[in-house]
């Protein structure tokens, strides 16, 4: 039992660090927000472990990119700052480990030997972990970037602007996930 907490510990630990560097390969946007790989690695453990392996995963990248600077912090006073580093980082990326909700749908089509079904799995949970991330930052938007809006309306800015990076998010990360957790499924199954 400790040895299976030791390894869960590790495999979370591995996934983070890896969700940040992959943070760092794409591109990203003029006013934040980027397009990466960083959802790949939170949907892995989360199908992978869990819901829960999910969440600590994300929180962890959301946090190694707040202690190595690598963050966008709004133009506001120190106490929002905090409100909306915690809403873009550590919740944003934290959130996409709900993408575990889809992993016993993932479990059953593989015994069933159903790969249209474990790819209807892995799409939802990537739907799951990418619209999830992508309601934070617009939120994230909405309170604290609106001086971005100009004279438009703030919420339909911050929802188009959020989605013109979260849109490519999402299906890269469905295409490599599809393609990784199909095509090699024992990376989701610990125990096999």
């Amino acid at each position: 039992m400790r040895n299976q907490r030791v390894l869960l510990l590790v495999e979370i630990a591995i996934f983070a660090a890896l969700g940040y560097v992959l943070d760092m390969i794409g591109f990203g946007m003029p006013q934040g927000g980027s397009v990466t790989f960083v959802l790949v690695p939170v949907i892995l453990i989360a199908f992978r472990r869990g819901i829960a392996a999910g969440l600590v995963t994300g929180f962890l990248i959301g946090l190694l990119q707040v202690v190595t600077g690598r963050f966008y912090a709004a133009p506001l006073s120190f106490e929002i700052v905090i409100l909306q580093v915690a809403i873009d980082y550590f919740i944003a990326f934290m959130v996409a480990g709900f993408a575990g909700f889809l992993r016993p749908a993932f479990l059953q089509a593989f015994e069933n030997k159903d790969t249209k079904k474990m790819a209807f799995a892995v799409i939802g949970g990537t739907l799951i972990a990418a619209f999830l991330r992508y309601l934070a930052h617009t939120l994230s938007g909405i309170l604290f970037f609106g001086e971005f809006a100009g004279d438009q309306n703030v919420i339909l800015y911050s929802l188009v602007y959020n989605s013109t990076y979260m849109i490519p998010v999402f299906l890269l990360a469905a295409f490599i996930c599809t393609v990784l957790f199909v095509k090699a499924p024992r990376l989701v199954l610990p125990n096999r």
